[in-house]
């Protein structure tokens, strides 16, 4: 028997609870082509996607009923996957779960064995959840960035959303890699946080989060993390230098993006978009190998929080208030 958190919705009501089940309640996700496997979770964590599920504030959830969580981190309990052996480490991020199929706030879980990544060994289950697919989503854009050529030396970078669990892991990765981190928050009593993670300088939102900016502003940034999109989105493609590149990976703002041709045709810049859902193996692995190299372990514990699986109602409306900084753990056993 196990303990999860539920959500389901019947005649347009939406109901919250938490559950005892037991391995024969977890639905199939696997078939001859798919083997899977059941992981024992021991951490899950609270993104602002997961945030939006258990609030029932977006239509993330796409089957019900639903076990939330679009991360999780723990131990092959059970496994179909010949290259995936009972007792390895591992997390899961993204591939549907906590949206079309259940996901990690359970204390267990069956998944593809194809959806897991092993975890390297300097990185424990509670630290890859520290990490979770917000960590996991800024790593994919450093690497994108420097696909794009977006190296220390042409100049410094900018992280939008800073304080946030996408921008805090961000900041500390581009920090480490020898890059001069401009820190974008709306948040200016984080300012001294953002700079312990390694921001140079701390931008004030309201300086990129109005409409109606200029197409093409004065050039600041060699490059830069969104995670806002819409205005500040504009505003920072505007201010991009030229062949510099910007990756986009969020939608705190809004979905919008009004802007003109004239960064990418007068300035050769590139706007990169950054997913976490589907990203193929091979990529998975390499940015959990580089997380292990990049990612400082004290700066992690200094961004991170740790809750208990009943915490995560409250800490959901939390997250989507604004109120939360960085990255938020769920202990599923505590």
């Amino acid at each position: 028997m196990f303990r999860a958190l539920r959500l389901d919705k019947s005649d347009g009501e939406f109901q919250r609870e938490f559950v005892t089940l037991d391995e024969g309640d977890l639905p199939t996700v696997g078939d001859s082509d798919h083997p899977e496997l059941v992981v024992d979770v021991e951490y899950s964590t609270v993104n602002f996607k997961d945030a939006l599920a258990v609030a029932d504030q977006s239509p993330i959830v796409r089957s019900w009923p639903m076990v939330p969580g679009i991360d999780l981190a723990g131990i092959v309990a059970l496994s179909e996957d010949s290259e995936v052996p009972v007792g390895q480490r591992v997390v899961v991020n993204g591939w549907g779960i906590g949206e079309d199929t259940w996901g990690g706030m359970t204390q267990r879980a069956r998944v593809r064995g194809s959806w897991t990544v092993p975890l390297p060994d300097g990185v424990s289950t509670a630290q890859a959840m520290a990490i979770g697919t917000a960590g996991y989503t800024s790593i994919l854009c450093v690497l994108a960035l420097e696909e794009h050529h977006v190296t220390p030396d042409r100049g410094p970078v900018l992280v939008t959303g800073a304080a946030g669990g996408v921008g805090s892991v961000a900041v500390a990765l581009l920090a480490a890699r020898g890059y001069e981190v401009h820190a974008s928050t709306g948040r200016p009593e984080e300012a001294d946080y953002l700079t312990a993670l390694g921001a140079s300088t701390i931008v004030e939102r309201s300086e990129l989060s109005q409409p109606g900016g200029r197409p093409l502003a004065r050039a600041r940034w060699a490059g830069a993390v969104d995670a806002v999109g819409s205005h500040t989105l504009a505003n920072v493609l505007a201010q991009v230098q030229p062949e510099g590149c910007v990756a986009a990976c969020g939608l705190a703002q809004g979905m919008d993006l009004m802007t003109s041709v004239a960064p990418f045709i007068l300035r050769g810049v590139t706007l990169r978009g950054v997913h976490s859902v589907h990203v193929p193996r091979q990529r998975r692995v390499e940015a959990w190998r580089r997380l292990d190299e990049d990612l400082d372990r004290e700066l992690l514990a200094s961004m991170t929080t740790t809750v208990g699986l009943d915490e995560v109602p409250a800490v959901a409306d939390e997250v989507l208030a604004g109120r939360v900084r960085g990255r938020v753990v769920v202990d599923v056993n505590a």
